[in-house]
């Protein structure tokens, strides 16, 4: 166990923390966030109306080069209502990656459609546009009506849902190029990939929409949280219309005009969340930084640091190896973990989920390959002096 102990060590100096719990990603308020949350409360408006709701949706619109943002409470929830603007319907059909977090699959069947779960290339760990081709063009047709539809099930193709895994962009264009051919809306789940860039556009901009996460593990945080991204507005109007119940506006009537949800950001979390948000290009940078260090680290050994393609830019939101096998995977997890230092698998592919598991699929080889050898290392944006306070939860 020598090797794993050698890397045991370094992340260890490099968080410098001699001992005691290393987290996997941790946040980090170095700014004005006990301000604007002082700010919020002494106003009063501390649930879903309030002016820090506002201008967030601005600056994430501003910072991803978006014409419109709408604040959701998390980002299933933002996935859910974007999924909905674009017009996936009950028993239709939502193509997606195996190789992604539950809370995609999640979103796609509270729609009451069903996944369809595509193989990842291994340099991104994201949908592979080649495969994405090869099972539309095998296995889906045109109609009359211009939409497409799955040969073998009848069904509608209503959208596609790739990922971009770990903050590492998929190759979106050659996605969204495919998706126009077959006229099936592209939403891009972008929750983990804030500050990445993919030829010289931010993700979540390539598609009909795209959405965000600020859940406490993300690059930035409000806690929990969500966003929305279109260039489109009246998909603009019609989520944000959604997330507030659909409640038209009046003075003092309670009219709804269809079913809506209670989607909307709090003004406390958007507070929380303009104090992140004039941090993430520091945070981008600083998490880049530990990406090169590692890599570094890593260079000289049989251990293989995953990096960016040659044309993005990744925020490397959670950095990770790919071990030889599924029991060096195992091996370097126990040992770590032992250790107080968060390692984790890649998740279990949604395919091999109970509620999944009949959903129709194509040759997963990529996907399960990653998931028998892929592990992520301790990410947290290292700021000099800033203490970790967390014990583990594992020995609670």
């Amino acid at each position: 166990m020598t090797r794993y102990s050698k890397i045991v060590d370094f992340i260890r100096e490099t968080f410098q923390e001699p001992t005691g719990f290393i987290p996997l990603h941790d946040p980090r308020f170095i700014g004005n966030e006990r301000k604007y949350l002082t700010d919020v409360m002494d106003s009063n408006f501390v649930s879903s109306v309030g002016e820090y709701v506002a201008k967030f949706e601005q600056l994430c619109a501003q910072y991803t080069g978006v014409k419109y943002a709408v604040a959701a409470v998390n980002g299933t929830a933002a996935l859910h209502i974007a999924l909905i603007v674009a017009g996936a319907k009950a028993n239709e059909e939502v193509i997606t990656q195996s190789v992604t977090f539950i809370a995609t699959a999640n979103a796609i069947s509270y729609t009451g459609s069903h996944p369809v779960f595509i193989d990842v290339d291994k340099d991104t760990m994201g949908m592979s546009p080649e495969k994405l081709s090869n099972f539309l063009n095998k296995n889906c047709e045109i109609k009359a009506d211009g939409f497409t539809y799955n040969k073998n099930t009848g069904r509608k193709i209503a959208a596609c849902l790739p990922m971009h895994t770990f903050g590492h962009p998929v190759r979106i264009d050659e996605i969204v190029e495919i998706c126009n051919k077959f006229n099936v809306p592209c939403i891009e789940d972008a929750a983990e990939s804030l500050g990445s860039i993919y030829k010289n556009r931010h993700t979540g901009s390539f598609g009909l929409l795209g959405t965000l996460s600020f859940n406490g593990n993300k690059i930035i945080t409000t806690g929990g949280g969500g966003m929305i991204l279109t260039n489109n507005e009246q998909l603009a109007k019609q989520a944000k219309h959604l997330t507030t119940q659909a409640k038209k506006p009046h003075k003092w009537e309670f009219v709804h005009d269809q079913i809506g949800y209670n989607y909307r950001l709090t003004n406390i979390a958007a507070a929380l969340g303009c104090a992140q948000i004039e941090q993430l290009s520091l945070f981008v940078e600083k998490k880049r930084e530990l990406a090169l260090k590692y890599q570094n680290f890593f260079k000289n050994t049989d251990f293989n640091f995953f990096t960016e393609l040659k044309d993005a830019k990744s925020n490397y939101w959670l950095n990770a190896l790919i071990l030889k096998d599924i029991n060096e995977r195992d091996e370097f997890l126990n040992y770590t973990n032992q250790n107080d230092i968060m390692t984790r698998p890649l998740w279990e592919l949604m395919n091999r989920l109970p509620m999944f598991k009949n959903c129709e699929k194509g040759n997963l080889e990529n996907s399960e390959w990653l998931a028998d050898r892929v592990v992520n290392l301790p990410s947290s944006v290292i700021i000099p002096g800033y203490k970790n306070n967390h014990t583990n939860p594992l020995t609670k």
